[in-house]
């Protein structure tokens, strides 16, 4: 079954919230997700997608957050929990989720951050998540920018 990028994209917010969600509360995992798959408006999102990132980036959050923390400028733990919980995200799909262009990537990072996290939270993600997509997906970046050069 394919999904729009809408229903991906709302794929997305509900995983983050759910991270958020478990980051903050430590509630137990399986809930959070029984919780947004039972939701109403939950049918307009990429079911399948939702369950990957709230099943393999906790599983893999040591080396999400290892990978990150090269790129921020304080201790992991004082990031704003949205924030947090958008590059763990984001950080996941760099990693694991070739198929995804690092470019949408960074962009769904960059809206959610916008809708749910402080006033200029989306500046921080952005910095961040290129730098990260730069060591992390160099040959795709690299590809990316002699495609814009040649322009």
């Amino acid at each position: 079954m394919s999904f729009s990028a809408h229903e991906r994209a709302r794929a997305r917010r509900y995983a983050m919230q759910a991270l958020y969600q478990w980051d903050l509360s430590g509630t137990d995992l399986p809930l959070i997700r029984r919780q947004f798959l039972e939701a109403e408006d939950f049918s307009r999102a990429d079911q399948s997608y939702f369950i990957e990132l709230l099943s393999e980036a906790p599983k893999r959050i040591d080396i999400i957050d290892e990978s990150l923390s090269v790129f921020i400028d304080r201790p992991f733990e004082q990031l704003d929990p949205v924030e947090r919980a958008v590059l763990r995200l984001a950080t996941y799909e760099l990693l694991y989720r070739p198929d995804i262009p690092y470019r949408v990537t960074i962009n769904e990072a960059v809206q959610l951050t916008k809708k749910f996290g402080a006033e200029q939270g989306h500046t921080f993600v952005n910095g961040v998540l290129d730098k990260a997509a730069h060591k992390l997906r160099a040959a795709e970046c690299q590809k990316a920018g002699k495609q814009a050069a040649g322009r």
